[in-house]
């Protein structure tokens, strides 16, 4: 059945999130690159793991030693890279990924997805799965490098968990097994008390949290 943790975490929408993201949208086979944003969210951190199961290489972006320690140390991530620390994200990319990515895993958008699509190989796929970075911004960030899509016979895509519905069993036998045999975990932050929901929600915007944040509203 699982614990209540394991549901809020590795069993929830957030990890079926990354599950069908990156086996249907990412098509991803072992042996390739995979680059995540957010990587230490909580779709982020499930998507790094299934690369690594898969015998990917896979990268991480976040913000801040923390969480970087976190993918690297914890998770065991091949790379990470930490955004607010970087002045070039395209060269922080293309030194931690020097052969190219073959799936990157959008949470982000904006600049970083700028600066991903610069180091895509050719048959590359994208899958955008949130733009956290652009929902309280002041303008909207233009994409730049959409051109490298068509010369390199790149895809990009969206999606919503909700459309993958009736195959929810399927993911969560899957992830049942991963959590069993211990390559599988998330981390919860945990904010204490329904009245701190409001700054909870905020701390998504600014990325404050590390794993997926959670509000515990009673003992």
């Amino acid at each position: 059945m699982g614990s209540l943790e394991d549901w809020m975490g590795p069993l929830g929408t957030s990890a079926l999130t990354a599950y069908f993201g990156l086996r249907d949208l990412g098509a991803l086979k072992p042996g390739e690159t995979l680059l995540v944003s957010a990587a230490a969210g909580g779709v982020g951190q499930v998507a790094a793991q299934i690369g690594l199961i898969d015998a990917c290489r896979v990268v991480g972006i976040a913000g801040g030693p923390e969480k970087c320690r976190f993918l690297a140390q914890v998770l065991g991530l091949h790379g990470v890279i930490d955004y607010k620390s970087e002045n070039d994200l395209n060269a922080a990319i293309r030194r931690e990924c020097p052969g190219g990515v073959d799936v990157y895993f959008d949470n982000v958008g904006g600049p970083t997805l700028d600066a991903a699509l610069a180091n895509l190989r050719t048959d590359a796929r994208v899958v955008l799965c949130g733009r956290i970075s652009q929902t309280v911004a002041a303008e909207p960030y233009g994409i730049l490098n959409l051109g490298k899509l068509g010369g390199k016979r790149i895809t990009m895509r969206n999606f919503l968990v909700f459309d993958y519905h009736d195959r929810y069993p399927e993911a969560r036998a899957w992830l049942s097994a991963r959590i069993r045999d211990g390559r599988l975990r998330q981390q919860l932050h945990i904010v204490d008390g329904l009245e701190n929901a409001p700054r909870a929600l905020g701390m998504l915007f600014i990325g404050e949290n590390t794993g997926k944040l959670v509000i515990k509203a009673a003992a």
